[in-house]
């Protein structure tokens, strides 16, 4: 974006972000254009944690609570106090600019601590789920030349991190929170012995400085480490206060392990950007009831989930819960099937306003406020980036034809987008090319505008000669009454090259019979044009997914393609 602000037509955003973000907006609130300026020496750390540390030291900043159900109200003032101990613990344990450390913590409230402290002393964080195992830390380890990591004592997760790290050599510590092992720093002991005071170095990381690395999804192929700079949590201000639609009183829930560059997305910038106070629950394991009683009780102003919570969230009765308090609900991570949109409408009253983005990206398109939601579209580009949907020979595509979701890539509209792939050029240059960075991902748009998802492009099925789209046909699944979630792969066919399947999971307390299996086939050929109708039903109990919540389609395919 441009660094001249025209003062006639944008206007400085309220609040502390106002120094760095103009927009312009219709009478509906509708955002229009953005523009950033003076970002080259921001670093989130001193410029908005500390600076609201000092202009609201006792205003909430995250209400957190424990998986004993133990509630810490953390203000701003304590986020810079505990980051600033953090960020001395880790000079004195020899953590210095660009190293990379991983950041294992679950949802502890450790993790804002330790993030903070790493963007103030220029350390790059990677943060990492804690279902990762032996073999997946071995590759992150060597892909990311870690030099620290700060880990959960929960579970094996620090154990299986010890098995990787036998034979590497460069770690200069590692650092257990909540517990006690040999080999180990214990954080919860050691960091109070540190100064609260930690002073901006002269030569603090900043701007286009790598502050981050995020391991993709990896689900079509082993995860990348996608670099971003110092700069992206600015273009979370989209994400939080018009997508999320966040309020500075209120208190918003995005579900997410920190492990995920989603935790990022709805646990800290954006929403520190518009000043509006997060809540953190340190769950173990998901109960649909047990969420939306902590969103009675601690008035869940605006709440962010991917569409498998949403999916679990319409097979209970939420009326018994009072959720007045919410005003605003969103989803991303895959997407959202029309039914279960229409299922939570006629239970809340609320519109699920979708969006989408990567790893690589921040939200690239969003049913936004002041837009009037369709199901199952994602909603419009963002006006961060020019967004278009483009052939196999990169050409534009025309109105109603799929193509993939490509981002413009220049001087001005950098901002949002990764840097590349740490250390792999090779990939770097497979999607960014010819002035454009090339999601993977593949659309249509419609005569207003909206972007619908079709799939990723290796999801794509060519059967008989046409080319189907996956989302489509779960939709339609989806709609049955019985189905919780499902999944449609290709699976090879001698006579059209590929043909449909689709796994099902069903609703808690449906068997599978016969009369089932015939309803459900019956069901789709009344449903489904003959070319787009799975020839094979598989009811499973799960669907393989990623530690993210993404269903693996890669990995039911590659077992139905592995027998041929």
């Amino acid at each position: 974006m441009s660094s001249e602000i025209n003062e006639n037509k944008f206007k400085p955003v309220p609040g502390i972000a106002g120094r760095y973000i103009s927009t312009i907006e219709d009478e509906n609130g509708l955002l229009k254009e953005i523009q950033y300026h003076d970002t080259d020496t921001f670093n989130f750390g001193f410029d908005v944690v500390d600076v609201l540390a000092d202009k609201c030291p006792d205003k909430t900043a995250m209400m957190h609570i424990s998986k004993a159900g133990k509630q810490r109200r953390i203000t701003f003032k304590d986020m810079m106090y505990y980051s600033n101990k953090s960020a001395n613990y880790l000079q004195y344990l020899g953590i210095k600019k660009g190293d990379k450390v991983l950041l294992i913590l679950k949802r502890h409230y450790q993790f804002w601590f330790a993030l903070l402290a790493l963007h103030k002393i220029g350390a790059i964080a990677v943060p990492c789920s804690y279902l990762l195992t032996k073999k997946d830390f071995e590759y992150r380890l060597k892909a990311g030349s870690i030099s620290a990591v700060i880990c959960t004592a929960d579970g094996d997760v620090s154990e299986e991190f010890d098995k990787a790290a036998r034979n590497y050599t460069g770690l200069k510590a590692k650092m257990l929170v909540g517990g006690s092992k040999d080999g180990w720093y214990k954080v919860n002991r050691d960091v109070r012995f540190f100064s609260p005071l930690f002073k901006r170095p002269v030569n603090a990381a900043c701007g286009n400085d790598t502050a981050l690395m995020f391991f993709t999804s990896g689900t079509t192929s082993y995860p990348k480490m996608a670099a971003h700079s110092h700069k992206y949590p600015l273009a979370h201000y989209i994400t939080a206060k018009y997508w999320h639609q966040v309020e500075s009183d209120g208190l918003h829930f995005t579900i997410s392990d920190t492990g995920w560059g989603k935790a990022l997305w709805g646990k800290i910038y954006g929403q520190w950007l518009a000043e509006a106070p997060i809540f953190t629950y340190d769950y173990n394991e998901f109960f649909a009831k047990e969420i939306l009683s902590l969103m009675e009780k601690y008035h869940i102003t605006s709440f962010c989930a991917p569409p498998t919570v949403f999916r679990m969230l319409v097979h209970i009765d939420m009326t018994k819960f009072d959720l007045s308090h919410l005003h605003h609900v969103s989803t991303a991570g895959e997407a959202l099937n029309p039914e279960v949109y229409e299922k939570f409408y006629r239970a809340t009253g609320l519109k699920i306003m979708e969006g989408f983005g990567q790893t690589e990206t921040t939200l690239v398109a969003a049913n936004l406020k002041g837009m009037e939601p369709k199901p199952g579209s994602m909603g419009k580009p963002s006006p961060l980036y020019e967004v278009k949907l483009m052939n196999d020979l990169g050409h534009e595509v025309k109105q109603g034809d799929v193509g993939e979701i490509c981002i413009r890539v220049t001087e001005e509209n950098q901002l949002g987008l990764f840097l590349g792939y740490y250390l792999d050029e090779e990939k770097t240059a497979s999607v960014l090319y010819d002035g454009y960075y090339h999601t993977g991902d593949t659309a249509y748009q419609d005569e207003d505008g909206y972007m619908w998802y079709v799939g990723r492009r290796d999801d794509i099925i060519k059967s008989a000669g046409f080319r189907v789209g996956p989302f489509e046909i779960e939709n339609e699944i989806m709609k049955l009454p019985y189905v919780m979630e499902c999944a449609v792969t290709s699976v090879p066919d001698k006579v059209r090259g590929q043909a449909i399947k689709a796994s099902i999971v069903l609703s808690k307390g449906v068997e599978v019979n016969e009369k089932l299996k015939k309803e459900t086939m019956k069901y789709l050929k009344n449903n489904l044009a003959s070319y787009k109708r799975p020839k094979f039903l598989d009811f499973v109990a799960e669907l393989p997914k990623t530690t993210s919540g993404k269903v693996r389609r890669a990995e039911i395919k590659a077992k139905d393609w592995d027998k041929k």
